[in-house]
């Protein structure tokens, strides 16, 4: 039977970004040897490379001259604390260019906060592998095209800490902070010239990096030339609400503790979920996300089996502290002074277009530049494929200034004025 339409339409929006992988523990007894971080954190300045190694298998890009498993220095979002954050690094083949090869930092989409679904960890097998996968078309083609490619974990995600789901200016610091490891690394053959590139959580962790790059990399020599978000999630406090006044179960409800993992990082001292949580069940639920993906949390004997409304929050519990952390989540509030590329599927049910309509809005109004890409054939994942000759031209011109070619059309179309307000009624939101 199917779902009545508002709670189908609430399971669509929800899915920002569908990935799963197997249990894995997150105690640090079940830490590959590599993730864990010496104590003090070496280095200095973020970006200090902590160790590195060949990176070979399925998370590695098969088009790569070379891949490097790294972990380098970076920032809490609570307390400024420093950190160790894993990632990868991809080299393009060939002799570089004069200048060195322009790199791309590459943000994930959802993977849940378990640290064995991270991008850097996949294997054949695992069930996030299909989705850590569905990036490695375009990454492998940026490759081809003489791009180098730093790929985050984001903080937490992989390594000690939970990781802030959703947190922009957390996600932000591991976008970052790579490009600076990757320079690090490899300092004759990279440019000090990158684009940001993202989808779904990585569309707005993309957004917020596009945002904080001057502030965070001033003095480093890097510069961001542009941000690209494809779907970019976005109205996560809307989201929350919408899915904690649900009284059946549904698969949606698995973001739940994710938004939850999230705020408490980014306001610990307020966001106190010891005290919103209604009792030993919905704390042991909460737990779950140390050792389930969001696949598996959206099963029927975990989030995607319980009443939400009855069983979540405890009564008379304060939220004020938790929904403020979910409102600074939305990238529309940014200011970004780079290019922007905001690419949207016309058939996309888990970002709906109307959301991401909204963003372009209230981007535009703080002054933003951008080019909203729509693209009429494609869901939540196709957007990456659809978008490819548009996304090529779209870096070869902000990296050289040169206009795009005939080579690069495809079926996604720049949106005149007009044809965004004939989209959809948009009304900027607060």
């Amino acid at each position: 039977m199917s779902a009545p339409r508002p709670l189908a339409s609430l399971l669509a929006a929800l899915a920002l970004s569908a990935a799963a992988c197997t249990h894995g523990a997150h105690l640090p007894d079940s830490m590959p040897a590599f993730y864990r971080a010496p104590m003090p954190i070496p280095g200095t300045e973020p970006g200090h490379v902590i160790r590195h190694e060949p990176l070979t298998g399925f998370a590695a890009l098969e088009d790569a001259a070379s891949n490097e498993r790294v972990l380098y220095r970076s920032n809490a979002v609570a307390g400024d604390r420093p950190i160790a954050v894993s990632g990868i690094i991809a080299l393009p083949k060939g002799r570089p260019p004069s200048g060195g090869w322009p790199i791309v930092s590459w943000a994930h989409g959802t993977v849940g906060v378990a640290d064995a679904c991270s991008p850097s960890r996949d294997v054949l097998g695992a069930a996030a592998h299909v989705f850590n996968q569905a990036p490695h078309r375009l990454l492998n083609l940026l490759l081809r095209n003489g791009y180098a490619v730093a790929m985050t974990d984001y903080e937490g995600l992989g390594t000690e800490g939970r990781h802030p789901f959703l947190l922009g200016d957390s996600e932000a610091r591991g976008v970052l902070d790579i490009v600076r490891a990757a320079r690090n690394l490899y300092p004759d053959v990279l440019s000090p010239r990158f684009a940001i590139v993202g989808h779904s959580q990585g569309g707005q962790a993309a957004l917020f990096a596009g945002a904080r790059a001057a502030e965070r990399l001033a003095g480093s020599g890097l510069e961001a030339v542009g941000v690209i978000a494809y779907a970019p999630a976005s109205d996560i406090l809307g989201l929350f609400r919408l899915a904690m006044a649900q009284s059946q179960p549904f698969e949606g409800a698995a973001f739940i503790p994710l938004y939850f993992t999230g705020a408490a990082e980014g306001d610990p001292e307020h966001v106190r979920l010891d005290a919103l949580l209604k009792d030993a069940r919905a704390r042991e639920l909460y737990s779950q996300v140390d050792t389930r993906c969001r696949v598996e949390l959206s099963q029927p004997d975990s989030w995607g089996g319980i009443d939400v409304k009855e069983t979540v929050l405890a009564e008379g519990a304060d939220t004020h502290a938790l929904e403020a952390q979910l409102a600074t989540m939305h990238p529309g509030t940014l200011t970004i002074p780079i290019p922007i590329r905001l690419v949207q599927g016309r058939l996309d049910t888990r970002v709906e277009p109307l959301q991401t309509l909204r963003v372009h809005a209230q981007l535009t109004q703080r002054g933003a530049t951008i080019d909203y890409i729509g693209c009429p054939f494609a869901d939540h994942f196709g957007v990456m494929g659809d978008d490819l000759p548009g996304t090529l031209g779209w870096l070869r011109q902000r990296f050289t200034g040169q206009p795009p070619d005939g080579k690069w059309e495809g079926s996604c179309q720049t949106l005149t004025a007009e044809e965004l307000k004939s989209s959809a009624a948009v009304s900027p939101t607060p």
